[in-house]
């Protein structure tokens, strides 16, 4: 779980369970998970959709600790134009990664980072998309001096929906070009039993 990487189904419980009711405890085995590890993903390849959140509040970047919501996703789709359906993977413009060389700013030690809040994961949630992807290392949000104790969308996309969460994309570039839609590649490095790996993911234009 370092630089740009994915999720597995693997990485977070609740209460003890992981998606599908797993039983966490159960599902390990001296070689890492024996089901729901990240080399049970199937590489994507299919629809990406980037919601520019930083530019629909009229900011390169969004501050620290901001969460994202609902509602703030649905009124970049109608602004960008575009629609999230079901098996698309879905970006999120924070514009954080403008921030990809400010070592403690960009983890959020003390400020914290923008990211998606509960409500944004339902959101996300019930478009029955893939994969839920943005620039932070958290993706959720994390206010002010809170860190990564508790991960409340984390919860709700693995372990309630079964979504891949990717983290720490470098998405600067596309926000910059006002990209909204493109071809996504998704093929994580396949390290058996992990509950994640580095991936290089890929936005094929026109």
């Amino acid at each position: 779980h370092v630089g740009t990487h994915i999720d597995g189904l693997s990485h977070v419980s609740h209460e003890g369970k992981l998606f599908g009711g797993v039983d966490a405890y159960e599902a390990q085995g001296a070689d890492g998970f024996k089901t729901l590890g990240i080399d049970t993903m199937t590489p994507f390849v299919g629809r990406g959709v980037l919601l520019d959140i930083a530019r629909l509040h009229g900011v390169a970047t969004l501050p620290a600790g901001y969460g994202i919501t609902a509602d703030d996703l649905s009124r970049a789709e109608k602004a960008q134009g575009i629609s999230v359906q079901a098996g698309d993977s879905v970006l999120i413009g924070s514009g954080w990664s403008r921030r990809w060389n400010e070592r403690d700013a960009f983890i959020g030690l003390t400020d914290g980072v923008p990211g998606v809040d509960t409500s944004g994961a339902e959101w996300i949630a019930s478009r029955k998309v893939k994969i839920a992807a943005g620039e932070t290392i958290a993706f959720e949000q994390i206010t002010a001096g809170a860190g990564h104790s508790l991960l409340p969308v984390h919860r709700i996309l693995l372990v309630e929906y079964g979504i891949h969460i990717m983290e720490t994309l470098k998405l600067d570039e596309l926000l910059d070009a006002n990209v909204s839609e493109f071809i996504f590649v998704v093929s994580p490095l396949r390290v058996v039993g992990a509950t994640g790996a580095p991936v290089r993911p890929l936005a094929i234009l026109p």
